[in-house]
């Protein structure tokens, strides 16, 4: 399963873009979104799919952490 999560984007070289999820910094592609530094995106298998603002991703964020947080996320496997 693969996650869209957001992170930051801190530099741009071509169509590569250095992003920062949370202090784990990331390559990720950004030929698909009219991105520049500073702005948030949308990360899903590599690639930048969407430019959101920061109190938008700050949100989702949140979320993410209170669903980590309530111990809901321990799925188990199929016997």
């Amino acid at each position: 399963m693969c996650l869209a999560i957001p992170g930051k984007i801190v530099a741009i070289d071509g169509d590569d873009a250095y992003i920062d999820f949370g202090g784990s910094k990331k390559t990720a592609n950004v030929s698909m979104v009219d991105a520049e530094v500073g702005q948030w995106v949308v990360v899903h298998a590599g690639f930048a799919i969407e430019v959101m603002d920061e109190d938008e991703a700050q949100e989702t964020l949140k979320l993410w952490n209170d669903f980590l947080d309530s111990g809901e996320a321990d799925i188990k496997k199929p016997q």
